[in-house]
């Protein structure tokens, strides 16, 4: 048997039914390897333990692999007793393997069909004991299949299940085969830990920078320097106890918010119903919904009744969902697919009717518990965020490796120069050791996240909550931001603008208001097509759907009690709804009336689907139709096509291009005699008979156009992703000014491999091909290359599809133009931000929790517009309604990258500052005094560092963005010269001072703190001083990102005060503070004066030279190396595609085989 393994997904390769997201737990490309422990290794490495006083165990802490390599040997999987796991992101992970002995035979509770399936989950051994063999990963648990080789995620077992599975569970679970799954699953629990005080604290201290600072305080405590030493350790505890503090704070309340112990009921297989605590819920349990509802303990699918559900919580989407019974049938069961059969764990269950015996409640059947669930997925998506791949903080690490080359370096000048001035071997190792805690800080990457904490504090006063907050900083960083149309850009609610029925003979005059149409069809689809539901007598919906029912005119009317009266008003089925006509109803012609309808099935709207249908029945039962609505493209292609009009397509284009949202309607008598509870979807969907057409007006909202503008003066790029019409969303994209005035739009068009067709693909400029000849198109095209006008790509989801499965070669340069991407299913939402960020682009997302959840997770920003303050849907979710929210974002986020660089570029300068000022008075054979060094570090940098970045955002968004690379020329060249100059400038005050008359030279028979207080340490102290409040200026940067300096006023005054300080310790110290700090008490004023002229000319000097850095002096250096092509792919599209003037080909149809393609050299 293989060693390693990796997590097998089911053959199958179908989805699984729980709703984590592959991005976030890619567990089908873990990698997994088996490890035994080995007695004599064990021991060894606990002697090992105790002769290096614990040493060891604080590197095992650190890299649990070398523990494990250590005390194990490789072996197979099924043997082990540790696993190392490699996930997805090359994070590796170390766990134990548990065991739990089974009952005997539990295995034969399963019956026939399952017993070969659960055979595989235990290992039998030679005790004749069946035991169970598992590990917990991130909560979730993986468990042995013996088939498989490998260990598989417990949902495994489950996901096979198909739609008619579900329905055989409705009979309840036995209680030994309840009792028998509950082994096997676990308990039905979103358990997160909350970790002791004694843990949390050890975990703490062993943080590798507190056991850098308890080096350092053993270090200072044995040089000496008491009181310094002292004022960190307390400042250490204090930050631990903070630490911890809020650690346990956070982890209480997300155990608080994700713990949900509930008692419900459920079905046993004797047909009694039985209330147990939801902890012990299985997959498989037959759930009795109460009629008032509840707060769902698990993932379930719905079987029998109707659900009313809010579902903000995972998806921020405020208007409450009506949820319907799940499909019979042989297609297997995926929670994503029947997203509207389905109820999520976490969600409120408002009301449930139809299901249950007398009328009233619902019955479920439990598909997922624990982590495995939807509300499990937003846990641990907070507790396990996915790993940012992001230069910046890739960089800080690097960059620390550098400070500890510099150190090394430091450390072997001072310990020639301590060997030269005959120190004794003890000075020599502790002398050269401080050298390294002072010139690696060991606060640096702690003081880098203090801008994106500024910046988190500032959002959310803005109404923007964040749940990954080193995603900030990617916000700076943004070069194109993806846009849902319908509620994201447009509003929410449409009006309805006007109805026109069609049929084989054409289409009628158009109607402004549906309840004027004459009775028929058309009047009652639009009645009875939605799933609006009530609750306590008030209509509730989707916004489109209640207006189309308010502008009827009718009311709806639902079941009470048992609902037998209404059943037996219509023929005896079981009624969902009944839809009335108004009694004084308006009529175009006649004085005929409409009937009341029942509506007795429903199947909801499904974005992937682009559709939604109903049966109804008329009273007395006596016919029975089918009508569906949905998008026109869709509902025509289900139609019979004599009963299309032929002008279809071009009203269909004509109130497509003016803005509005259209919707078709068909319909098709059913056979009364159907039993409607049973009856597929796909018999319903076919052969249906033209209706009509059905405009709503979706208003822009104001904020748009607005933001888009600015956006674009960033040289941001906007592209809108929607599951509209490609000429609605045209239209909306002009609306807004995503697509400008004088700029033009080319339709993609692309057809996949057909049985009468090959794969072809063609670009058609807007309304241009139809309307003029050959040589027009030719001069159009011309004065669309030449004559600079601007142009956009518009593409439809099935042109997308087939442009990705055909034509990958033009996909690249398609997405570097297109604007517009219409009808795109959720998945190819996804799949379109996956394909953006292969060209090298930071992408954006903002839309809505429930369609775009994909997207905006696969997005490296993503933002979701509800009033959940944390959503399963995004990184981000924004209380405000428009899209406001994402230049805040933007400009936040590129504030905080900035300030996470001054922050980054002050801590490396402090540490280069103190090293330097040490290693000269090393030199001369003194040192740095305690007093000295605690005023520095305490009073001088962690005051400024601290303050430093509260500056907040500029109001305005400029075209560059900040960089994100620590090791870039501009930032590694302003260091080197920066610490040049202040090497120089603190020379400079040592030579001034030996050169004066009064120069009294120190005592070279001794050596450091016993030779203080002298002169030399005097003047390099006072001029360093100034170096650190200096260097906070000249480091933090303002325009373009940041508001200028003297908006940040606390870091003004502290400069102001600090500045006063240190001029007082310099030119009037008196007897007293020179006795604290060790300082020589110099008479000379005009020797202090100059000291601090050379400061002043320090500060100076260093902010002229980062002037010219900003303004680019030290790019001339990279003409030296000569011009390089860009490391982003979509730059250098760019100027390939700029430099095409025959692309796109307008008006050629292509295939396959022809190579008319731009390659990236």
């Amino acid at each position: 048997m293989d060693r390693r393994g990796s997590l097998v997904e089911p053959q199958s390769g179908l989805p699984s039914p729980s709703p984590r997201d592959p991005l976030l737990s890619p567990d089908s490309h873990m990698d997994v390897q088996g490890y035994k422990w080995v007695r004599w290794r064990v021991w060894f490495c606990r002697l090992a333990a105790v002769l290096t006083s614990g040493l060891l165990l604080i590197v095992f802490h650190w890299r649990p692999r070398l523990g494990v390599l250590a005390r194990c040997c490789s072996c197979p999987l099924a043997l082990a007793d540790v696993l190392l796991i490699r996930d997805a992101f090359g994070q590796q992970h170390v766990v134990g393997v548990l065991t739990e002995e089974m009952e005997d035979g539990s295995l034969e509770l399963l019956g026939e069909q399952e017993v070969t399936e659960w055979k595989d989950t235990v290992r039998l051994y030679k005790e004749e004991k069946t035991l169970l063999r598992y590990y917990l990963f991130e909560g979730l648990r993986y468990v042995w299949l013996d088939r498989k080789g490998a260990f598989c995620r417990v949902s495994v077992l489950s996901e096979d299940w198909t739609c008619k599975d579900l329905y055989g569970f409705q009979k309840g679970l036995s209680p030994l085969e309840q009792s028998f799954r509950r082994r096997i699953y676990g308990p039905n629990l979103i358990d997160v830990p909350v970790k002791p005080y004694i843990k949390l604290l050890f975990e703490e201290v062993l943080n590798p920078f507190y056991v850098f600072q308890f080096f350092s305080i053993t270090l200072w405590m044995i040089d000496n320097y008491y009181l310094y030493a002292l004022c960190i350790l307390i400042i250490s505890i204090l930050s631990i106890s903070i630490s911890l503090y809020e650690t346990r704070k956070q982890s209480t309340t997300l155990h608080n918010m994700a713990r949900l112990v509930t008692n419900v009921t459920v079905r046993r297989n004797s047909g009694a119903e039985e209330s147990v605590s939801s902890v012990d819920l299985v997959p498989g349990d037959c759930l009795i919904i109460p009629e008032e509802g509840l707060l769902l303990p698990c993932d379930a699918a719905l079987l029998a009744g109707e659900c009313l559900v809010n579902e903000s919580m995972l998806t921020g989407e405020s208007v409450p969902v009506l949820k319907t019974p799940l499909p019979a049938g042989e297609d297997k069961y995926s929670s994503e697919t029947e997203r509207r059969h389905t109820l999520f764990c976490g969600t409120q269950l408002i009301q449930a009717k139809g299901g249950g015996p007398g009328g009233g409640g619902a019955v479920a059947v439990v598909t997922s518990t624990g982590f495995f669930t939807a509300k499990g997925n937003l846990v641990s998506s907070i507790l396990y965020p996915q790993p940012i791949n992001f230069r910046f903080y890739q960089d800080a690490i690097k960059f620390l490796f550098i400070l500890g080359c510099v150190a090394f370096l430091g450390t072997i000048y001072s310990f020639v120069v301590l060997y030269r001035s005959n120190a004794t071997w003890v000075e020599l190792v502790i002398r050269s050791l401080d050298i390294v805690t002072i010139a690696v800080p060991p606060a640096l990457p702690a003081a880098i996240t203090t801008g994106t904490i500024y910046a988190q504090r500032r959002l959310k006063r803005k109404g923007v909550f964040c749940i990954s907050p080193p995603r900030i900083n990617v916000c700076g960083k943004v070069s194109l931001f993806c846009f849902d149309k319908t509620g994201t850009l447009t509003e929410e609610g449409l009006d309805v603008w006007g109805v026109m029925e069609g049929g084989s003979a054409g289409f009628s005059e158009l109607v402004p208001e549906p309840r004027l149409l004459p009775p028929g069809p058309m009047l009652s689809g639009l009645a009875c097509c939605h799933t609006v539901t009530l609750l306590q007598g008030q209509p509730l919906g989707d916004p489109l759907e209640l207006k189309m029912v308010e502008s009827t005119g009718w009311t709806q009317q639902e079941p009470e009690g048992d609902g037998k009266i209404l059943d037996a008003e219509f023929g005896g089925h079981k009624v969902l709804a009944v839809m009335r006509p108004p009694t004084q109803q308006l009529q175009a012609q006649g004085p005929s009336t409409s009937e009341a309808v029942a509506i007795v099935q429903r199947f909801p709207f499904s974005s992937a689907l682009q559709r939604m249908s109903v049966v109804t029945v008329a009273q007395g039962g006596h016919s029975a139709l089918a009508f569906i609505k949905g998008s026109p493209e869709m509902v025509a292609s289900l139609c019979r096509a004599d009963t299309v009009p032929a002008q279809f397509s071009s009203k269909l284009r004509n109130f497509s291009s003016e803005g509005l949202r259209v919707l078709a309607l068909a319909y098709k008598p059913v056979d009364r005699n159907t039993d409607f509870r049973t009856i597929k979807r796909e018999e319903v969907e076919k052969d249906m008979q033209f209706l009509g057409l059905l405009m709503m007006k979706n208003l822009v909202k104001p904020e748009s156009a607005k933001v888009i503008n600015i956006l674009r003066l960033a040289h941001l790029r906007s592209v809108m992703v929607t599951g509209d019409n490609i000429l609605t969303a045209v239209n909306v994209a002009k609306s807004c000014g995503m697509v400008g005035s004088d700029e033009k739009v080319i339709f993609v068009n692309a057809t996949p491999h057909t049985a009468q067709s090959t794969p072809t693909l063609r670009f058609s400029l807007e309304d241009v091909a139809a309307t003029v000849g050959q040589s027009s198109v030719e001069v159009i095209t011309w004065g669309l290359y030449q004559g600079g006008f601007g142009y956009h790509l518009a593409i439809s989801g099935k042109s997308f599809a087939a442009l990705c499965d055909y034509f990958p070669e033009y996909l690249p340069k398609v997405l570097m133009r297109a604007t517009v991407f219409a009808r795109m299913t959720p998945d190819q939402k996804t799949q379109l931000v996956k394909e953006l960020q292969k060209l090298n682009y930071r992408v954006g997302m903002c839309g809505d929790g429930a369609n775009d959840c994909g997207a905006l997770r696969a997005a490296d920003v993503g933002v979701s517009l509800s009033e959940a303050e944390a959503s399963v849907a995004s990184p981000f979710t924004s209380k405000t309604e428009d899209i406001s929210c994402v230049p805040l974002l933007i400009r936040e986020g590129r504030c905080s990258l900035v300030t996470s660089f001054s922050l980054f570029r002050y801590m490396a300068l402090y540490s280069l500052i103190q090293f330097c000022s040490v290693l000269i008075l090393y030199t001369v054979k003194t040192g740095v005094a305690d007093m000295q060094f605690l005023f520095s570090d305490i009073v001088l940098v962690t005051l400024l560092a601290i303050v430093m970045g509260k500056g907040g955002p500029s109001d305005l968004l400029h075209p560059c963005r900040p960089p994100a690379s620590l090791l870039a020329l501009p930032v590694l060249g302003s260091l080197f010269i920066h610490t040049c100059i202040i090497i120089l400038g603190q020379l400079a005050a040592l030579l001034i001072t030996t050169s004066q008359d009064w120069y009294i030279p120190l005592n070279s028979t001794v050596f450091g703190t016993a030779n203080l207080p002298n002169m030399e340490d005097t003047s390099v102290f006072s001029l360093s001083g100034f170096q650190y409040i200096f260097m906070t200026v000249v480091v933090t940067k303002g325009y373009p990102h940041k508001k200028p300096l003297y908006y940040n006023v606390i870091f003004l005054c502290l400069l102001f005060i600090l500045f006063s300080l240190m001029t007082w310790l310099v030119l009037y110290p008196g007897p007293v503070v020179c006795q604290a700090f060790q300082l020589y008490n110099i008479s000379d004023m005009g020797y202090k004066m100059l000291l601090v002229a050379v400061a002043a000319l320090n500060f100076l000097i260093c902010f002229i030279v980062e002037v010219l850095i900003d303004l680019g002096i030290l790019n001339c250096l990279r003409l030296l190396r000569g011009r390089r092509l860009s490391k982003k792919q979509y730059k250098r599209l760019h100027v390939l595609l700029s430099d095409s003037p025959s692309w796109p080909p307008l008006n050629q149809t292509l295939s396959p085989s022809d190579h008319r393609v731009i390659c990236l050299s």
